[in-house]
């Protein structure tokens, strides 16, 4: 029984703030909801933008420490740049030593968060996403089949520097 009671006592300080510990986000309170708009591409990968905005919208969803909101009706507007597509290889075959059997898919991004109507920046922040592949078939499918994952791996790098900045 002591035990028990003892667990809810600690449970309660720990989530209470004690100590500095806070569980879930560090938002303030006047930002509830966010409008993502659709990102910008300045990768020179054509549907970049298309396949990293609706990553990040669905992150948000997911992450769900903000609503998603219309443009006017948000208390913060996200305004992402992409600003570079970038493939590395990692490692080689062996049976030829020129051809990369592995890449790493990078995409760069810049981020600006705004309070809504006021449009006074509260965050900017470079961030980047990534995916490892295998080649193949051709470079351009081993890619397209990559893609999703680095996207992926791009909101969730944008929604936790929102999210966790404050």
């Amino acid at each position: 029984m002591k035990t028990s009671i003892g667990a809810a006592v600690l449970a309660a300080l720990l989530t209470s703030g004690c100590a500095g510990y806070r569980l879930g986000a560090t938002l303030p309170p006047d930002i509830k909801s966010i409008h993502v708009s659709t990102f910008v591409n300045r990768s020179g990968e054509p549907q970049l933008d298309t396949e990293a905005t609706r990553a990040t919208i669905q992150e948000f969803q997911r992450d769900g420490n903000l609503r998603l909101a219309a443009p006017g009706e948000a208390d913060s507007v996200l305004r992402v740049t992409l600003l570079k597509f970038k493939l590395e290889p990692l490692r080689y075959d062996r049976q030829e030593a020129k051809r990369a059997a592995e890449y790493r898919l990078r995409i760069d991004a810049d981020l600006v968060l705004e309070k809504g109507a006021s449009k006074q920046v509260i965050l900017k922040q470079s961030v980047y996403g990534e995916a490892t592949f295998d080649f193949t078939g051709d470079l351009t499918s081993a890619k397209i089949r990559a893609l999703p994952a680095a996207c992926t791996d791009l909101a969730h790098h944008i929604v936790s520097a929102v999210v966790e900045y404050w």
